[in-house]
């Protein structure tokens, strides 16, 4: 229905002024609700160029329409964000980007760099883990891996909303997406995901030979990643073989080779922390995943989720002590257990399933949870 309205509005634009209501009738609420929006003094930048006739007509007002339509389905998706329970608040990226970038940005996620921490974080946590006895880690390896972490992120969230812009028009939380609301069609969003994919690259051949060959081969987890909903009630694991793949990239790209007996641990540790925020995250979505028909960890575990949450947190820091005993970092590292550990119960603890704010705030949190074993392995291994 808001794609059906803003299609509505944007077929206008070629008027002088035009003065269009957007309705939104919600299906749920039974509720009918509208706002004007007003557009002036719009001159067609494409009129001298275009000869309206019934062959041409409809062609040439579609191309007319998507030279200016960020424009106007920006107007439309703020107006509407408010509307059938769905409430899009401003970011930075509304206030200093210009129009034709804003959709672009939201396609990245780039105003929620929760995502890009939590891609981040394995991979620092291995270039640190890397770093010779005494020393601090690679600057520059951090460096090149925190660029491909907002890269990577953005290709991913774009490859995801190309796949499921049916599934995410169904959604609440998901339906203001730039390719869901028609902010973006679905080709410029395969444009954008080819140039993210070009800036990758162009970082991963910064890298040794063989971080160039597992760099590459995680694309194939980022590609299928977004399909699993459709067929396991598991996706939070296979987002965790994606989302850690840089536990084992970051280590290789400092040693040229990986050493199963640190890497391992921590990537396997890696996946069972991907379980725990993801499956709280999950649970924002578990009554609109029933009706749109896709599974989750939320839906697996039901009532029990606390119990399986605290299995996967106990597992993670078992795992990260395994991989710091065979790295042989100092005690400051098992102090950052004992904290980062502390973190966790908290989240769990305390996670009121049932909310989805609260199951939104202990999200993001986790964020601080990557930060404490990072602080750890730096202080571990400087201080040894």
């Amino acid at each position: 229905m808001a794609f059906f309205v803003l299609s509505r509005v944007s077929r206008r634009l070629l008027k002088p002024t035009v003065s269009a209501t957007l309705s939104v009738f919600h299906s749920q609420q039974h509720i009918y609700l509208s706002t004007p929006v007003t557009i002036t003094h719009y001159i067609n930048p494409l009129s001298k160029y275009t000869l309206w006739n019934h062959h041409n007509h409809q062609a040439n007002r579609l191309v007319a329409g998507m030279w200016s339509s960020s424009l106007v389905l920006e107007r439309g998706r703020q107006e509407m964000s408010g509307f059938g329970g769905v409430k899009e608040d401003s970011s930075w990226i509304d206030l200093y980007l210009p129009e034709r970038a804003r959709g672009y940005a939201k396609l990245a996620r780039l105003d929620k760099p929760i995502g890009t921490w939590l891609l981040a974080w394995p991979c620092m946590w291995s270039i640190a883990l890397a770093a010779d006895p005494g020393s601090l880690p690679s600057f520059k390896m951090m460096g090149l891996f925190g660029c491909g972490a907002i890269l990577l992120r953005g290709a991913g969230c774009t490859i995801n909303d190309l796949l499921d812009q049916d599934i995410d028009t169904k959604v609440d939380r998901t339906r203001l997406r730039p390719i869901a609301s028609g902010l973006l069609t679905p080709f410029q969003g395969l444009q954008f995901l080819l140039l993210q994919l070009l800036l990758g690259l162009g970082i991963l051949l910064q890298l040794n030979n063989y971080s160039r060959v597992l760099g590459a081969s995680s694309l194939f987890l980022v590609f299928s990643y977004p399909l699993m909903k459709r067929f396991t009630f598991w996706p939070q694991a296979f987002l965790g073989l994606t989302i850690n793949w840089g536990a084992l990239l970051g280590w290789a790209a400092v040693k040229g080779s990986v050493e199963p007996a640190v890497v391992l641990p921590l990537y396997l540790s890696g996946i069972c922390w991907t379980l725990v925020y993801d499956t709280i995250y999950a649970h924002q979505d578990k009554e609109d995943d029933v009706k749109v028909g896709v599974k989750s960890t939320a839906l697996r575990f039901g009532d029990n989720t606390k119990l399986w949450l605290t299995g996967f947190g106990t597992a993670s820091m078992g795992l990260l002590a395994l991989s710091g005993l065979s790295a042989d970092l100092g005690w400051q590292y098992y102090a950052s257990l004992v904290a980062a550990s502390g973190q966790l119960g908290w989240q769990i603890g305390t996670a009121d399933l049932s909310s989805r704010p609260d199951c939104s705030r202990k999200f993001v949190t986790n964020k601080w949870f990557g930060a404490i074993i990072f602080s750890g392995v730096v202080l571990g291994r400087s201080f040894q």
